[in-house]
C-alpha cells in the first residue's frame, strides 16, 4: 500500500475533520492527488484534486467547505473538511498518479489507499 488514510471519525452536521494522506511511500515528488468517497450504493466520486505544486481543483458539492493541500516536507496531503453534512457520510480515499492533474476519473489514478471512513449525525 503506498497511500495511507487517516483522520476518518463519527461528528455531527456542521462540524469539522482533517484527513491525511501519508504519501511518504510515493518516489518522487511530481505527483497529482486526489480525494475520492464513496457511500453504500454508490458510485466513488472525486472530492478533490492537487498537484503538488500546482493548483486545486473541487467537486462542485464540497466547494468553499473542503480544503485540500499538501505539505511536501513531510509527503502528506491533506483534506479539511468544514461546515460536514450528512450527505458527507462516505469512506474517504486517497489517490495518486505521476504527473500532472488531467481529470478526476478513478481510471486517472493508479495509487489508492485503503480509505477512511467519515461519518456526519445529523
Amino acid at each position: 500500500v503506498q497511500l495511507v488514510e487517516s483522520g476518518g471519525a463519527s461528528v455531527e452536521a456542521g462540524g469539522s475533520l482533517r484527513l491525511s494522506c501519508d504519501a511518504s511511500r510515493l518516489f518522487g515528488n511530481n505527483y497529482c492527488f486526489a480525494w475520492f468517497r464513496q457511500s453504500p450504493g454508490k458510485e466513488r466520486e472525486a472530492v478533490a484534486s492537487i498537484h503538488r505544486y500546482g493548483t486545486t481543483r473541487y467537486a462542485d458539492s464540497v466547494k468553499g467547505r473542503f480544503t485540500v493541500s499538501a505539505d511536501n516536507t513531510k509527503d502528506t496531503v491533506y483534506l479539511q473538511m468544514s461546515l460536514l453534512k450528512p450527505e458527507d457520510t462516505a469512506m474517504y480515499y486517497c489517490a495518486a498518479r505521476l504527473g500532472v492533474c488531467v481529470g478526476l476519473a478513478q481510471s486517472d489514478f493508479d495509487s489508492w489507499g485503503q480509505g477512511t471512513q467519515v461519518t456526519v449525525s445529523s
